[in-house]
């Protein structure tokens, strides 16, 4: 363990932990993973708090919430602040390592990347919670990590008390197929699907741009969705690599894993209407077309009779960590113990 104390702020606390489920995994990523915690002030190790898992963005991992920006806050600065002002109370902060060598993660189980949520919730958790008792557990994220707040409190009824969910992953048809074309031609450029993926873990890609961008995301998405150990590159593509035309069938594993999809599910509905606080947001600009997605789930929320705040804002994708303001706010209202303001 190592412990950093800021002065009246929250400390930051690192711990070393080896995953089982991630042991050979199918990128060979290590399975010795650290998790940090930040804890507030005066914490007391006696008492349980309201407790925040922290999934990262695609691109990013726990730590990235740590990066220190000038003009911009990370989050301790943000929580401490926050704390300082009267809008949120004590709680803890858990940022879990959920990197892959593909780029990111949407924090599932899968046969092409890894099982990344049995290693969160099955044997992470419990890890924390031995060292750090949680009052109540909310999960939090954007974008990937957004996607993997919601599905996590989807597939996991009665863990979480709150959902936070800041432009996740949602209508697979807006936010995903736009950006085919990008994969076709890069896969093309390496080779086929084999050597892109070859160039993607040894990172021995081009030299980064939009398109490669866009074309590992998707890829990585495969993984997720549509892993196939038997095929080129370990994975069903959704489209045909020379016509560009959707392959139905694999399209559909990918649906399957679509919160407008899941929600449909009697368990994943009655997941959702038992929380405290079911919370998402996106911007009206964003660039992968995500407003429309969160707008269909509001809709569909109010026809299952699920309640849950659903906000929008004039901004895009990129840069919106202001937004953490907002919904960290709510969540303490919904989380805070008896006879804390």
């Amino acid at each position: 363990m190592r412990w950093t104390a800021a002065p009246h702020g929250f400390s930051v606390v690192t711990y070393p932990f080896t995953s089982r489920a991630l042991a050979r995994n199918p990128l060979g990523d290590p399975a010795e993973r650290l998790v940090t915690l930040l804890l507030p002030p005066d914490y007391d190790s006696s008492r349980a708090y309201p407790q925040v898992w922290m999934l990262p963005a695609f691109g990013a991992t726990g730590r990235s919430f740590l990066n220190f920006s000038p003009g911009r806050e990370d989050l301790v600065e943000r929580v401490t602040r926050l704390r300082a002002a009267g809008q949120i109370g004590d709680m803890v902060f858990v940022l879990p390592d959920t990197y892959t060598s593909l780029g990111g993660n949407q924090h599932i189980d899968s046969e092409g990347v890894g099982a990344y949520a049995t290693y969160l919730w099955d044997e992470l958790l419990p890890f924390v919670q031995a060292r750090h008792p949680a009052s109540a557990l909310a999960v939090a994220g954007k974008s990937s990590g957004g996607y993997g707040a919601l599905v996590s409190a989807m597939h996991r009824p009665g863990l979480f008390a709150a959902v936070l969910c800041h432009s996740g992953d949602m209508a697979f048809e807006l936010c995903y197929l736009p950006d085919i074309g990008h994969l076709l031609r890069e896969v093309a450029r390496a080779g086929g699907v084999a050597a892109f993926r070859e160039a993607l873990l040894s990172g021995r890609t081009r030299r980064p741009g939009p398109s490669l961008r866009a074309a590992q995301n998707l890829f990585a998405m495969a993984a997720t969705y549509s892993p196939n150990p038997a095929a080129e590159g370990g994975v069903d593509l959704p489209v045909d690599l020379y016509t560009g035309e959707i392959r139905h069938q694999v399209w559909e594993r990918w649906l399957a894993h679509d919160p407008l999809r899941m929600v449909a599910r009697s368990s994943a509905a009655e997941a959702l209407r038992s929380l405290k606080l079911l919370f998402f947001d996106c911007g009206e600009w964003d660039e992968f077309n995500l407003l429309y997605g969160a707008r269909q789930f509001a809709r569909r929320l109010e026809a299952l009779g699920i309640p849950h705040l659903f906000e929008t804002y004039p901004d895009g994708h990129m840069d919106t960590g202001y937004r953490w303001d907002r919904s960290l706010t709510l969540l303490w209202q919904a989380l805070r113990p008896e006879g804390q303001e």
